[in-house]
This record gives structure tokens, C-alpha cells and sequence, in this order.
């Protein structure tokens, strides 16, 4: 089932991420974690039906979006940089497999993080947070995506690491397994990894090599 829903409004999150805030239709449910097939209900873009994250909470009387935006592709997220007020996009019903099992570690790269911005802001919203934690690589600082709320919710918890520029407070380089291995305690139950498709293959590859059983590990299918 499609819904026609009206964009409220539109906002930077980073240099090329747009977070976007729409009505949200009657009844409409999703779990932390899911998404939904969108597309811009604009003639010549209504067939153009493109994968975008919930980053609201499933009680919120509003849908966020919270979308990396490809100008140089000339396509869908280029347009969605025109939107504004009142503009109206389509989307679909929510389907997904990250959704929160227990506490673990969250392992992110780049926009990859988005379905993690719902599990986390719904935990913190129950008080449940406890000791789980985010590694979420970067190629610098700027493209880090809502930092400060993710220090403010995880706190040690949070762990950047930066491929494209060194910063004192910021690992420097990309996920290894040595990496991993420091975050990784044995009470770590579940792994949640979102990212690039090369960087999640190499993450699974190196949580194999670090004996995970393929069973915690939950990504997107």
C-alpha cells in the first residue's frame, strides 16, 4: 500500500545530509531499525522508488528521514535536495531486518548508521541504553552524523574512527580486527553492522575471524 504524505520540513544534518520531516500517515507502524521505499511525487519521479530509513520513533506523530544526498548522481537524493515545505513524496509500507535483539555493539559506516538513530533514541527513551555501544567510521569529522547526540546518549560508548583526516580525539584509519577486538568484551552478545557493502564484508569477515557466531551478527538482508 503506497501513502501520499507532505513534507513539514527539510534541514542540513552535514554538508550532504538532509533530514527530512514528514506527516505521517493514519496507523501507520514501523519497528526501530526499518525502512520504507520512498519516491518524490513529482512527475518523472513517482516510479523512482528509493530505500530510506525511519530515524523517528515509532510513537512520534511525525516520519524523520535522515538521507545522504549524491548531487554528482543527478538522481533521486539530488532531487530530494530541491524539496521544501509542502512538497510531497510516496512511500511504501516498512519492511527490515535490523531491529534491536539485546545489547551489543553497533558497528556503522557513513549513512549506514541511520537505522541505528531509531534503536538508540528508542532505548534511550525507556532508559535502556546500558552498554551498548556505536563504532561508526568516517572519512573525516564533518561527515559524522548527529555526533553530538550520539556522545550525548552513549558517551565512552561512542567510538569514532576516521579514514580521511587524524584528529586527536578520533581513531585514524579504517575497521581492522584489532580494532574490534579492543571494544569487544564477552558480554557482547549481538553485533549489528550497517555500512558500504565492502565495508560490512570486511567487518564480517573479521568478526568471523574473532570467532562470532554468524547467528549475532544482524545486518540488513
Amino acid at each position: 500500500m503506497e501513502h501520499i504524505i507532505k513534507v513539514k520540513s527539510v534541514d542540513k544534518v552535514t554538508s550532504d545530509v538532509l533530514k527530512i520531516i514528514t506527516e505521517k500517515p493514519k496507523k501507520f507502524i514501523f519497528e526501530p531499525g526499518q525502512a520504507t521505499e520512498v519516491a518524490i511525487n513529482k512527475i518523472g519521479w513517482q516510479k523512482e522508488k528509493r530505500p530510506f530509513t525511519f530515524t523517528s520513533l515509532p510513537e512520534n506523530n511525525y516520519l524523520e528521514f535522515t538521507i545522504k544526498t549524491y548531487p554528482s548522481h543527478q538522481g533521486v537524493t539530488n532531487e530530494l535536495l530541491q524539496l521544501k515545505e509542502n512538497d510531497e513524496l510516496i512511500i511504501g509500507e516498512s519492511w527490515g531486518s535490523i531491529n534491536y535483539k539485546g545489547e551489543g555493539i553497533f558497528i556503522a559506516g557513513g549513512a549506514g548508521v541511520t537505522p541505528f538513530i531509531s534503536i538508540f533514541r528508542n532505548l534511550q527513551s525507556k532508559n535502556k541504553i546500558s552498554n551498548n555501544k556505536l563504532i561508526f567510521a568516517n572519512k573525516t569529522q564533518d561527515d559524522i552524523i548527529n555526533e553530538q547526540e550520539f556522545k550525548k546518549i552513549l558517551g565512552k560508548n561512542f567510538i569514532n574512527i576516521l579514514s580521511g583526516e587524524k584528529i586527536d580525539k578520533y581513531a585514524h584509519g579504517y575497521i581492522t580486527e584489532d580494532f574490534l577486538k579492543e571494544s569487544i568484551t564477552n558480554s557482547n552478545k549481538y553485533f549489528y553492522v550497517c555500512g558500504p557493502q565492502p565495508m560490512m564484508d570486511a567487518v564480517e569477515k573479521q568478526l568471523a575471524d574473532l570467532k562470532v557466531p554468524s547467528e549475532a551478527i544482524i545486518k540488513e538482508l
